[in-house]
C-alpha cells in the first residue's frame, strides 16, 4: 500500500520568488479550481486577519517554495504563526498540495505539537537577547552556526525542512553573514523562514534572497472575533482588548491572558495622569513606583507567554505550541512586555548589544541589600515609554475633541478630565515654568485645544527616549527627564 505523498525536497531547487513580495498583493490559491469546476479543496491555516499573506502562503505550498521567506511586521501581529502555516503545509501528508496543511497527518500534528524532528526553531537568548553566530568548531544551541550544521543533515521524516528564526531583527551582524551562506548555498529541500520586527535592521544583502511577506494592522473587529472564538475575553473586554492591541492579534491575546497585566497598565496609566498636577519632586519620586509596576506587567506578561508557549501571539483558534524541535533556542522574554502594551514597534530588549551588563544596580525599597539588575531596569523602563506614548497619544486626540480615534476607551473619563485641566500654560515646563514656542499646529482644532502644542512635543521626546534606551542610556535618567518635561495641568 503506497503512503500519503511526502513534501518532494526536490522543491528546494527553487529560486523563484526571491525578493518577490507578497502579502499585500499575493494571489489568492483558494479561488482555484480543479478538474469539471469543482472547486479545490483548501488547507487549514492558523493565521487569521492576513488573508492575502496567507494566499501567499498557500500559493507556496501548492506551487515552488521560495528558498528563504522574510515575514516581517510589528511584535504580536503574527508572524511566527503564519511562518508555522507555511512549515505545516511544507510537512503536511496530504497527497493533494491544495489541502495542505490538512492538520490532521503525523506531519500537521508534530508541527502543532511543536515536535516535529524537520522543524528547527531559533529564537534570541542570552544577556543581550541575540542570536549570535556560535563558536566555529563546537557551535552552542541556539545559535546560527549550531542551526546551520543541523540543515546539512538529511531529514528525519524523509520530505521538507523548515527553519523558523523568530526575531530575526536581533541577529547580530556576525550571524547575519554566517546566514548568509546558508541563504546563498542552501541544503536540498531546505526553507528558511526569518520573522522580523524591523527588517531595515538586517543587512541589505540577506533581504535581497528572501521572499518578503509584509504584515499589516488586523481590523478592530477581526481581533476581537479572534478574542471570542478562543474563550479568552467577552465582548466588553474583547472590544477594548482589541483597540488597545492597535492591530496586533497577538498582543489582544496576551494581554487576555493576563489580567493582572491590564490592571498593572491601567494603574499606570492613571499614575501618569495624576502626575500632570504635581511639582518636580513629586514627579521624580514617582520613578520607582512606576518602574517596579512596569516590572510587574512584564512579569505577569512572562507568565502568559509562557503558559502559552508562543512567542509571537498566535493568531489562529488555537495557539501554536512551541516544542524542543532541532536547533532551537530559547525565546527571548523581553520584547514580551512591549509587544502586548504598546502598539510601537518593541524596543530594543533592555541589555547592551554585546550582550554586557552596565554593571549598575539600584536598591529596591524594603528589599534589604537586593537590587535590580540593569537589564530589568532598563525592560522596565521600555515599558512605561512605550505606554507613555499610548497614553500621550490618546490624552492629544481627546485635547483636539477626536474621542472616537482613542485607543483605549477604558481610560476615556480619565482622559477627559485630564484634557481639561491642561490649561496655556501646559507648554510650560514644571522645571523652569517657562513657556516654549508653540512651533506648528497640531492639527484640526489646535487653536481650541488649550496643551496640545505641549503634547505634540512630548511624543516626539517619547520617541527620542525608546531611541535613548537603545543606545543603552541608564533608564532612571530617560524617565526622570520624561517626568520633568511632561505637560504641566493649569493652576486652578
Amino acid at each position: 500500500m503506497t503512503g500519503p505523498a511526502k513534501a518532494d525536497p526536490a522543491r528546494a531547487d527553487r529560486p523563484a520568488g526571491a525578493g518577490h513580495v507578497v502579502g499585500a498583493h499575493g494571489p489568492d490559491a483558494s479561488d482555484e479550481r480543479v478538474g469539471g469546476g469543482r472547486a479545490a479543496a483548501t488547507g487549514t491555516m492558523r493565521t487569521r486577519g492576513h488573508d492575502r499573506a496567507v494566499a501567499g502562503i498557500r500559493a507556496m505550498v501548492a506551487g515552488r517554495v521560495p528558498h528563504a521567506v522574510l515575514i516581517s511586521g510589528p511584535a504580536g501581529i503574527g508572524k511566527t504563526t503564519l511562518a508555522l502555516d507555511l512549515a505545516a503545509g511544507l510537512l503536511c501528508d496530504d497527497p493533494d498540495p491544495l489541502a495542505r496543511p490538512c492538520r490532521a497527518c503525523r506531519g500537521c500534528r508534530l508541527v502543532e505539537r511543536g515536535r516535529h524532528p524537520d522543524v528547527h526553531r531559533l529564537a534570541p537568548s542570552g544577556p543581550g537577547d541575540q542570536i549570535r553566530i556560535g563558536t566555529r568548531d563546537r557551535p552552542e544551541d541556539g545559535t546560527v552556526r549550531r542551526l546551520a550544521s543541523d540543515l546539512v543533515l538529511m531529514s528525519v521524516e524523509g520530505g521538507a525542512r523548515v527553519a523558523i528564526i523568530e526575531r530575526a531583527d536581533r541577529l547580530t551582524d556576525d550571524a547575519q553573514t554566517a546566514l548568509l551562506k546558508t541563504l546563498e548555498e542552501p541544503p536540498a529541500g531546505v526553507t528558511i523562514v526569518l520573522c522580523a520586527d524591523d527588517e531595515d535592521r538586517l543587512l541589505p544583502t540577506v533581504r535581497s534572497r528572501a521572499a518578503r511577506i509584509r504584515l499589516g494592522p488586523v481590523a478592530v473587529r477581526e481581533i476581537e472575533l479572534i478574542l471570542g472564538d478562543a474563550g479568552l475575553a467577552e465582548p466588553p473586554l474583547a472590544a477594548r482588548l482589541a483597540r488597545i492591541a492597535a492591530g496586533r492579534p497577538g498582543a489582544a491575546r496576551m494581554l487576555a491572558r493576563a489580567p493582572e497585566a491590564l490592571a498593572a497598565r491601567d494603574e499606570i496609566a492613571r499614575s501618569l495622569l495624576d502626575l500632570l498636577a504635581a511639582g518636580p519632586a513629586q514627579r521624580l519620586a514617582a520613578v520607582r513606583d512606576l518602574t517596579a509596576r512596569a516590572t510587574d506587567l512584564a512579569r505577569a506578561l512572562d507568565r502568559a507567554a509562557l503558559a502559552v508557549d508562543d512567542p509571537d501571539g498566535g493568531v489562529g483558534g488555537e495557539p501554536a505550541k512551541r516544542g524542543r524541535a532541532k536547533g532551537k533556542g530559547a525565546a527571548g522574554k523581553a520584547a514580551t512586555a512591549t509587544q502586548a502594551g504598546s502598539s510601537a514597534p518593541a524596543a530594543a530588549p533592555g541589555e547592551d548589544d554585546d550582550g554586557s551588563d552596565d554593571g549598575d544596580a539600584v536598591d529596591e525599597p524594603g528589599a534589604g541589600k537586593t537590587s535590580v539588575p540593569a537589564a530589568e531596569r532598563r525592560r522596565a523602563a521600555t515599558v512605561v515609554v512605550a505606554l507613555w506614548r499610548e497614553l500621550a497619544r490618546d490624552l492629544l486626540l481627546v485635547a483636539l475633541g477626536e474621542e472616537r480615534q482613542v485607543r483605549d476607551p477604558g481610560l476615556l473619563d480619565d482622559l477627559r478630565e485630564a484634557a481639561s485641566s491642561l490649561g496655556p500654560t501646559a507648554d510650560q515646563s514644571p522645571a523652569t515654568g517657562r513657556t516654549a514656542s508653540s512651533g506648528s499646529a497640531v492639527g484640526p482644532g489646535s487653536a481650541a485645544a488649550p496643551g496640545a502644542h505641549g503634547l505634540g512635543r512630548f511624543l516626539g521626546q517619547l520617541d527620542a527616549a525608546g531611541e535613548l534606551l537603545e543606545a543603552n542610556v541608564r533608564p532612571e535618567l530617560v524617565l526622570d527627564t520624561l517626568l520633568l518635561h511632561w505637560p504641566r495641568a493649569a493652576a486652578r
